[in-house]
């Protein structure tokens, strides 16, 4: 499974102003809802889940929050990059500026199961992360994270 298998450039955004985890997650979730046709309440609380059984900050500034939802039929991915990082309770304690939302079916089959394995191998990649931070707009910063060379 490639990551433009569940992320589109609709699903993209850079500069998003928030000012904590909580409005991440809050925002995250009313970003998958819209585009999944969902109750933002329904996303917001899986993550909330999800992160109860510890952050899902993975060091170096990328967050990966994610959830398995019985309502969605296969994986779905969300790019942001923040204007201000902001605290995470990530493993190394350092703020999060990246932040990948992938949310999967709750009975995921096959290349399924590969989705999360695949973003986090892609976002933790030190230099596709600071190829992220460079990418001037969100066109940019999906062409980053798809692998594709662009000009900063």
């Amino acid at each position: 499974m490639t990551i433009d298998e569940f992320l589109s450039p609709d699903h993209v955004a850079v500069g998003v102003r928030v000012g904590n985890k909580a409005a991440v997650l809050d925002d995250l979730a009313r970003r998958a809802a819209q585009a999944l046709d969902l109750e933002a309440a329904l996303v917001r609380s899986a993550l909330e889940k999800r992160e109860g059984l510890g952050s899902t900050g993975v060091g170096n500034g990328i967050a990966l929050p994610h959830a398995r939802l019985e309502t969605v039929r296969r994986p779905f991915g969300c790019l942001v990059r923040l204007r201000d990082p902001v605290d995470f309770d990530a493993i190394d304690e350092r703020p999060v500026d990246l932040v990948f939302l992938l949310l999967l079916p709750t009975e995921a089959q096959g290349s399924q199961l590969n989705a999360l394995a695949c973003v986090s191998r892609r976002m933790r990649d030190p230099e596709a992360a600071s190829a992220m931070r460079g990418a001037r707009d969100a066109a940019a910063l999906f062409a980053t994270i798809r692998g594709i060379q662009t000009a900063r």
